[in-house]
């Protein structure tokens, strides 16, 4: 057993299950992104199993069980096998700069449901404790959805994205002032033209991979639910309206 110590908390490491699915990380490559995921199956157990079986080739560095149990599978010094083929600022090898956490949860497949208060409390405490020691911005806390967006739903719509940044873990435009909701922004799979442009471009200033290219296509509806369930999860349909504009607009000014 050790400890973690987050702004004079510690929260304690009951388990160490070492995965052997990780390798060096580049050498010059800083930890300077955390990226949140959930497990996806239907029970802990089979999780961490997969996460620690050499022939999945998948891991991350920490796994968050339901009951709060923290569990490290691979050393913050090392890449953990987590993102897989993935993408943020033009950046492809999100293993190498990053820190994964695996929460238990089965995902949408097999029953999504919100996260426990106990396992959230301890998500927040575990990446407090990760923040404190890697230059990582608010803004690079981000779900496997938002650098996989075509993949990925992971960890989705009920993961506390509010809570975590009220924790000082990620940003939230709520907690910003929003600028005045205005009608008529209306865009989905099929539009064109200088609004899809705009839209398009903004994501990418975030940080999503997307081309703006005036056609709201397929990848671009992808790229918009990713948001969604990060920034706007009361809603995940892929359609920009008037609010999921607005909250892109705080977060690509800088206000979040």
């Amino acid at each position: 057993m050790r400890t973690l110590c987050a702004n004079g908390r510690n929260i304690k490491v009951m388990r160490t299950f070492a995965s052997p699915n990780h390798d060096a990380r580049p050498g010059d490559a800083a930890v300077d992104t955390l990226v949140l995921h959930y497990t996806g199956m239907r029970d802990s157990e089979s999780a961490v199993a997969r996460l620690v079986d050499p022939a999945a080739k998948v891991s991350a560095h920490y796994f968050v069980d339901e009951d709060g149990e923290v569990l490290q599978l691979v050393s913050e010094e090392r890449r953990a096998w987590h993102a897989g083929v993935s993408s943020w600022r033009g950046r492809t090898d999100i293993n190498g700069c990053s820190i994964g956490i695996e929460l238990a949860n089965p995902g949408h497949e097999f029953g999504y449901r919100a996260f426990p208060e106990r396992q959230m409390k301890a998500f927040f405490q575990l990446a407090t404790a990760v923040l404190a020691r890697h230059p990582i911005p608010r803004e690079r806390v981000l779900g496997h959805s938002d650098v996989a967006p075509s993949r990925r739903r992971d960890p989705g719509e009920l993961f506390d994205w509010r809570g975590a940044a009220a924790e000082g873990i990620g940003v939230w435009p709520g907690s910003f002032s929003l600028p005045p909701l205005e009608s008529g922004v209306l865009l989905a799979q099929g539009s064109a033209g200088g609004q899809v442009r705009s839209a398009q471009s903004r994501l990418a200033r975030i940080g999503y991979e997307i081309v703006p290219t005036g056609e709201f296509d397929a990848l671009t509806k992808d790229v918009v639910i990713a948001f969604q369930r990060h920034f706007r999860p009361e809603r995940v349909d892929g359609i920009i309206d008037s609010e999921t504009d607005r909250r892109l607009n705080v977060l690509v000014d800088g206000h979040g």
